[in-house]
């Protein structure tokens, strides 16, 4: 028999979910046009979105135009990833705390995956989040390890592609402007470091770099059978951190 307690348990980590849905997509749509807390607006006609027209997932009032099938997405997997970290929490979070670091890992997915970006704004807030979390997770020595190896291994990572790019643009004879692993993934790393501490961090570099390269190959594969292969096209990094850092979180 369901209790009541069960009942309310559920009503209200659903209305959570939603409301951490209607929260990412206005983050998704602002941060990357203002890089601050500013009005969203319609990207069709440029009218101003309101808080209701996130909540119930509103066409723009003036031209019509409907939400996008990101926003879509993101308000459902809210929806249900919600209710799931109030069933299993990280063993060392509990849920709230666990709400907010989830909140702040999916900005900077969807950011990167819809913009491949990871904004120094975005960086600069999760470095302030990480900091207590991770002294508190880990210890002030175990944190201060983690940032240091991962900021410093994704930083060497990301001098070696821009030699490897500077290489081939010399051997093909023409310039490549795409690069492997942008500034804001040694950032995300550094912010990871902190948070996972040492030597979790090293666990979440090489299961992150495995998983980038075997879901890689599986998309060039895809896109050579489809014919539409380009070379040196860049690929999001930051999903790949993400999804080894919280699986490790829910090892901790």
């Amino acid at each position: 028999m369901i209790g009541p307690r069960t009942i309310l348990f559920a009503l209200v980590t659903l209305v959570l979910g939603w409301l951490a849905g209607a929260l990412l997509n206005y983050l998704a749509d602002v941060l990357p046009q203002t890089r601050s807390f500013s009005s969203a607006t319609c990207p069709s006609c440029g009218t101003k979105r309101t808080v209701l027209d996130f909540l119930l997932m509103r066409s723009c009032r003036s031209c019509q135009t409907g939400r996008s099938r990101r926003a879509w997405i993101v308000q459902l997997a809210a929806l249900i990833a919600v209710p799931a970290i109030g069933i299993l929490p990280p063993p060392a979070l509990g849920f709230w705390i666990a709400l907010v670091v989830f909140l702040y890992l999916g900005v900077v997915f969807i950011i990167d995956v819809e913009h491949r970006a990871i904004l120094h704004e975005v960086s600069l807030a999760g470095a302030i989040l990480a900091i207590p979390f991770g002294l508190w997770l880990n210890g002030w020595v175990k944190t201060l390890i983690g940032f240091a190896v991962g900021f410093g291994v994704m930083l060497a990572i990301y001098y070696f592609g821009i030699l490897f790019n500077r290489w081939m643009s010399k051997a093909r004879g023409q310039e490549i402007d795409e690069v492997a692993l942008g500034f804001g993934d040694v950032n995300l790393s550094g912010i990871l470091g902190i948070a996972l501490g040492w030597p979790r961090i090293i666990v979440c570099l090489f299961s992150a770099i495995v998983l980038g390269g075997l879901l890689s190959g599986l998309y060039i594969l895809v896109m050579i059978l489809r014919k539409r292969y380009q070379a040196f096209t860049a690929i999001p990094y930051a999903p790949f951190l993400i999804i080894a850092a919280v699986v490790l979180l829910y090892m901790a």
